[in-house]
């Protein structure tokens, strides 16, 4: 281990949902926990990280947790120090007075700026690329997870799969279709307890708290459980990150959305559909169609196109119950497929890993 890049400092604004921050803590759990890093966590909103790591105190600005410094980012933070690798998460902007200190070290710091994870081809290209500031003797470098080798890779820690698989061996099969849904209140929810109300099997749905039941709850009423003809519908509470592994490695179909669940169902290898983060001019679909690319590269072309209809048809609410008829059909194959899928993503090295050797390349 390179000593000089000991301590470690990861930033993150949350801007809405559980993706940044979920991405946050499980890198920082891992740099701590499988390469001897010491984390300190700068976050704007305690809140959002609580629901995720029940045992964060929001009342506190600096506490340890699972051996994690959690710092509370405010306006006008006191920098004691800074980290010998300082993580930028998703351009949230280090604070002024921060940047300052890291431009006044004698040995400067190695300045990460860890972007979203897209499959788009361009991000190959940049990722590694240094960005000398334009008045501070700092340089920072864009990271970019991603799918291939020349990417940063996924989050993935180093027992993960070992654990999922034993965790597949030692279950019970399920008596009926059990399902996930982790969506934006924007999800086309409708339509699909439709189709799921007119399944000819039993079915079971789980639907966590916040947006993806208040969508829920927008069409049925009430609170819940639903019974949809063979379908129930069944409330769940939102589940810190490692009891979210499991139930995605439990049901056999997963509905994720945005980073972080997207990529841990990848990680489950069961069928899964996603929902992309809306953005303007619908340039979220360029990404979706990205990844779809590279995704559905090892299928033939019925099999892909049945993918790419249950995607689109999610992401856009047209043609969810068709597309969602002929995505079930051909659940067997996505099984077995995800699973190779899986197994081949795994055969990178996982991005904290990635990572670390990065930045000891730039000391």
């Amino acid at each position: 281990m390179a000593t000089m890049q000991l301590h470690w400092d990861i930033f993150c604004r949350v801007i809405d949902n559980y993706g940044d921050i979920g991405v946050c803590w499980r890198l920082a759990r891992q740099l701590s926990a499988e390469h001897g890093r010491k984390v300190r966590l700068w976050v704007d909103d305690l809140t959002s990280l609580l629901p995720l790591c029940p045992s964060v105190d929001t009342t506190k600005a600096v506490q340890a947790c699972q051996g994690i410094d959690i710092c509370l980012w405010t306006e006008n933070i006191a920098v004691d120090r800074t980290g010998d690798v300082i993580v930028e998460a998703f351009a949230c902007e280090l604070p002024p007075k921060y940047l300052q200190a890291m431009a006044e070290r004698a040995e400067k710091p190695c300045w990460i700026n860890l972007e979203y994870l897209t499959a788009e081809p361009w991000a190959e290209g940049c990722h590694g690329m240094a960005s000398p500031h334009p008045s501070l003797p700092l340089t920072k470098y864009f990271f970019f997870p991603g799918f291939s080798a020349k990417s940063g890779g996924l989050l993935r820690e180093a027992r993960l799969l070992n654990e999922r698989d034993q965790w597949f061996t030692e279950s019970p099969a399920p008596n009926c279709l059990e399902i996930s849904l982790f969506c934006y209140d924007t999800a086309p929810v409708g339509a699909l307890l439709h189709a799921l109300g007119q399944s000819p099997t039993a079915v079971t749905c789980y639907v966590p708290h916040g947006k993806p039941l208040a969508a829920v709850v927008a069409q049925l009423g009430g609170c819940g459980p639903w019974q949809l003809g063979k379908a129930h519908i069944k409330p769940i509470p939102f589940m810190p990150l490692d009891d979210y592994d499991r139930l995605l490695w439990r049901c056999d179909i997963n509905f994720v959305r945005g980073e972080d669940s997207f990529v841990r169902a990848q990680w489950a290898g069961k069928p899964f559909v996603w929902q992309i983060y809306s953005q303007d001019e619908e340039a979220h679909l360029v990404k979706l169609d990205a990844f779809l690319d590279r995704y559905c590269a090892g299928m033939d072309a019925g099999q892909a196109a049945t993918m790419r209809g249950m995607f689109l048809a999610w992401n856009t609410g047209n043609g969810v119950a068709s597309a969602w008829q002929d995505f079930v059909a051909d659940r067997d194959f996505f099984t077995r497929y995800n699973r190779d899928w899986a197994a081949r993503l795994a055969s990178a090295p996982d991005m904290a890993t990635a990572l670390v050797n990065f930045c000891a390349a730039k000391v």
